[in-house]
């Protein structure tokens, strides 16, 4: 068990799987809870977050899906903890500012990626995976809206694997942003810099690397110069899961506008408008967003296998 589990035990739940893979210094990897809650509806969600989790394990490490519950942090959900988010109403959309208020109110909590990422970094968890980083919003320069999974990265030391940006947000100024913090862009296996449910957002990571060894190199000297950030690894949906970006672009306009008519702002706006696009796409946009989960999911596998191999000589699999 981790020092910090065994200093705070009243305020993490650790499935007995996460806890061994911890004391045993076994590869995990930490996935967020708000795709089951809010990404997708009874019960494609909780499919689609046990194939997550499948996905986890077949690249070799340890699946440890968190959410919070009754004024605990939840690391590694089990089925019927999965149902709960799945089918409840009112679950809180938790990222990182909200952490304390979650557990302060016991309200049921499904994490973002800025809140999986600050959780992960407490208990130790090196990788994150997860379908679309939150970004920096189309027309900021007057709303200032940014997404807090960008400040979280400058805060902890995690290889975060997703699929680029969420296409209706600036990918310009979202990598602009990541280069002024210091937060190292690499494209596993790609260099085009992906856009969630499109390949290519218009522009390129820092680097394209193919080898999970050496983005683990990577973040291993990173972390070792004071004020490190993670390392944000991308890796795109693929190529047969892919939505055309034109007619993407499109859909995205429609719902933006429908959303400015009818008053939706802040945090349910990016729900309204994916399941806006969702719907004008046919279904494509859930399919893709299904694929691209399962795809980040086995890269952030392969890449923390890696890394625990390097780190502690890890070669025993899931």
């Amino acid at each position: 068990m981790s020092a910090v589990v065994e200093h705070e035990s009243s305020l993490f739940r650790l499935s007995d799987e996460v806890r061994d893979a911890l004391a045993q210094r076994r590869p995990i990897v930490a996935l967020e809870s708000n795709v089951v809650a809010h990404g997708f509806r009874w019960p494609e969600n909780i499919a689609v977050a046990q194939e997550v989790e499948d996905a986890v394990r077949a690249g070799g490490a340890v699946p440890a899906t968190i959410s919070i519950a009754d004024g605990a942090i939840v690391v590694g959900a089990d089925r019927d903890e999965l149902e709960k988010l799945a089918t409840a109403k009112n679950v809180a959309k938790t990222t990182s500012r909200d952490i304390a208020a979650v557990l302060a109110g016991r309200r049921l909590g499904a994490t973002s990626i800025s809140a999986t990422m600050a959780i992960a970094n407490k208990l130790g968890i090196a990788t994150v995976a997860s379908a679309g980083l939150g970004g920096v919003h189309r027309g900021a320069a007057t709303s200032m809206d940014i997404s807090s999974d960008l400040t979280e990265l400058a805060r902890t030391k995690l290889i975060v694997v997703c699929a680029g940006v969420k296409k209706i947000l600036d990918a310009g100024l979202t990598l602009e942003f990541l280069e002024t913090q210091g937060t190292p862009v690499i494209g596993y296996k790609y260099l085009p810099f992906p856009a969630f449910y499109c390949r290519e957002s218009g522009f390129d990571t820092q680097l394209r690397v193919d080898d999970p060894h050496e983005i683990a190199d990577i973040a291993r000297f990173h972390w070792r110069f004071a004020g490190a950030s993670s390392v944000l690894v991308t890796q795109p949906i693929p190529v047969e899961a892919a939505l055309d970006s034109d007619a993407v672009e499109v859909a995205i306009q429609e719902a933006l506008e429908r959303a400015r008519v009818e008053g939706v702002t802040g945090p349910a706006n990016t729900t309204f408008v994916l399941r806006a696009v969702d719907a004008a796409t046919g279904g494509a946009a859930a399919a893709a967003n299904r694929a691209v989960l399962i795809s980040t999911a086995q890269a952030a596998a392969e890449i923390e296998t890696a890394r625990a191999a390097i780190e502690y000589g890890a070669t025993h699999a899931v």
